[in-house]
């Protein structure tokens, strides 16, 4: 198969810019999130008596739930922008038609990635790195949990230590966003977020580009 290949330098660019021309949206968004997400959670953090056990993972649960309409909604802000359009806000919770599948996803790509890492850690990496695309696949390409774990794998192969000096990367810029007195997500969540969203598509055209022109089998004559 064809190496695939795409630049750190241009991914980064393309999700500055967009951030830059965009930032008090983004603003709003996180801010949104971080409430939906974290109101819950940290509410079944302080349930830790044994007689509040019950309550704690029922807010658990709303956390997870939670937690997974807003990746829905920033895969699709992400992909809309890239599709050279403005989000509206309300794109934050369109997680219609993807929420199950996307809950199906989650739960497999954390059971193999789980299993990798009882297998002495490097197999969890790898696969983590070769199944990260499943969201994407689901809200993007509308397929199923195995379908869309199935596409990440292909679109993964030959780039998987790129990947993983992408997300390294990724990792340190939201670091320094942290260290910046909390201030500077506002500019490196969405960044990070864009620069993501900009390889996958550029990894999931290419993975199509060179399926394309694989020949179909021939039959073999009687």
């Amino acid at each position: 198969m064809e190496k695939k290949n795409f630049a750190n330098k241009e991914a980064i660019k393309y999700g500055w810019g967009i951030m830059k021309t965009n930032f008090w949206f983004f603003v709003g968004i996180i801010i949104v999130a971080g409430l939906i997400v974290g109101i819950p959670s940290n509410i079944a953090d302080r349930l830790n008596d044994p007689d509040l056990c019950l309550l704690g993972f029922i807010f658990n649960i709303i956390a997870g739930v939670a937690r997974a309409i807003i990746s829905i909604g920033l895969i699709k802000i992400a992909l809309i922008f890239l599709n050279k359009e403005k989000p509206e806000f309300k794109e934050l919770f369109n997680f219609k038609g993807s929420f199950w599948r996307f809950i199906g996803g989650s739960i497999l790509y954390g059971l193999i990635v789980v299993a990798g890492f009882i297998l002495l850690i490097i197999p969890g990496i790898y696969w983590a790195i070769k199944y990260q695309w499943f969201g994407y696949c689901i809200v993007d390409q509308k397929l199923g949990p195995v379908q869309a774990l199935k596409k990440s794998a292909q679109m993964t192969d030959t780039v998987k230590w790129q990947l993983l000096g992408f997300g390294l990367v990724m990792t340190g810029i939201n670091i320094l966003g942290f260290l910046c007195l909390f201030i500077g997500l506002f500019a490196t969540i969405p960044t990070t977020l864009l620069a993501t969203t900009f390889v996958y598509r550029k990894l999931l055209s290419q993975t199509e580009s060179a399926q394309a022109t694989i020949p179909a089998p021939q039959e073999k004559k009687p």
